[in-house]
């Protein structure tokens, strides 16, 4: 019998392609999985997936109660569900797979997408940021099994707690993004330069405020497509609105993610505009840096080390001078009037996207679990 995988994570299961490639790839070593998360008013269908899938409904939305509720919640699932192996998806998972594991004598993988602590809610918040890392601090030098996302974050663990998480970036599987809708059918126009900027985490910090303020300077032959999620949406569409901006931004909801990356396809160029302004986001490594890549276009990026060495290791885009909304403007004009880079650029996707594929990192992955099989 297949030894039983409870995975934890804290969001709604339906947008994140990091769990659900983990949990492929676990399935596919011949583990019985069961990924658990929340369930949102506004949560989309989660995929038919090979293996089962179960979303809590919670009383709290958001804040200390929802964080206190659900891991009391994920606590007594876990106690009272048979498991061979458990894995927890961030800091906000790991208290009570922690406890279970120890209560039951089971092994605990701990995949850590970000680094937690650092993360901008919760560097101007410091008692709430001192509660997680105070958890972090107790259980991290514990583990056995640490994963994340880059080397800068696993040189940072490595620093604060000796251990040094195995890496496993969040990299597309190998595939041939097909257009199956044009432009005409997702409403896009067809006769437009149009840049995208993608994501369930569409934040503060993150440098769309002050892309949207660089539009009214940047050629008319540009657009701005906006699509998925975040907590400044709304204050974006204030400011398009302000600025008379609503035939040159596009707002497109969270979509499955194989209607975003029909999206992704059809546009001229990525964006990935996160500012230095903590340590999460300066050492962050995008799933929609590679979305972009695999995808077939060129990516106009702030100059973040992890991102920066991606992009001009393979010579598939370039970056912002600062997000000063005049020196976006100034490079974005230089690129659209340069045919001769981009097309060199998008020969330089080809190789990237083949040379980038979860099928390699997934190797990682096995070396840790093959010990469970």
């Amino acid at each position: 019998m297949a030894k039983r995988i409870i995975v934890s994570v804290i969001n709604d299961l339906a947008t994140d392609q990091r769990v659900a490639k983990v949990c492929q790839s676990l399935n596919n070593m011949g583990f019985d999985i069961l990924l658990v998360g929340r369930k949102l008013p506004d949560s989309l269908p989660v995929d038919n997936k090979p293996y089962d899938t179960l979303r809590m409904k919670m009383l709290f939305k958001k804040g200390p109660c929802f964080y206190a509720a659900f891991n009391l919640r994920l606590f007594f699932l876990l106690l009272f569900k048979k498991a061979g192996l458990l894995v927890a998806n961030d800091l906000d998972t790991l208290l009570p797979n922690y406890l279970v594991s120890k209560i039951k004598g089971i092994p605990l993988v701990y995949d850590s997408h970000e680094y937690f602590t650092e993360v901008p809610e919760l560097v101007n918040r410091k008692r709430v940021q001192k509660i997680w890392e105070r958890i972090e601090r107790n259980i991290f030098p514990k583990l056995k099994d640490v994963i994340t996302v880059n080397n800068s974050i696993a040189s940072l663990y490595e620093e604060k707690y000796g251990i040094r998480p195995k890496v496993v970036r969040n990299i597309p599987a190998s595939q041939k993004v097909k257009i199956e809708k044009n432009r005409a059918d997702l409403g896009l126009p067809e006769d437009k330069f149009i840049l995208i900027l993608q994501g369930s985490g569409i934040n503060v910090d993150r440098g769309t405020e002050e892309m949207i303020e660089a539009m009214p300077t940047i050629t008319e032959r540009v657009v701005l497509l906006i699509a998925g999620g975040g907590d400044v949406i709304d204050l974006l569409k204030q400011k398009v609105d302000e600025l008379s901006l609503g035939e040159r931004v596009i707002f497109r909801p969270k979509q499955p993610y194989a209607t975003l990356m029909q999206y992704t396809a059809n546009a001229d160029m990525g964006l990935t505009l996160d500012k230095d302004t903590n340590l999460n986001y300066r050492f962050s490594l995008p799933n929609k840096l590679f979305d972009y890549i695999h995808a077939g276009i060129p990516v106009l990026a702030s100059p973040l080390p992890e991102i920066k060495h991606i992009i001009k290791k393979y010579n598939i885009g370039d970056f912002i001078p600062s997000h000063n909304p005049e020196e976006i403007t100034g490079k974005v004009n230089e690129i659209v009037g340069n045919d001769t880079v981009l097309t060199g650029w998008k020969k330089n996707l080809n190789f990237a996207a083949r040379d980038l594929s979860w099928e390699k990192e997934e190797q990682i992955l096995k070396q840790v679990y093959g010990k469970y099989v």
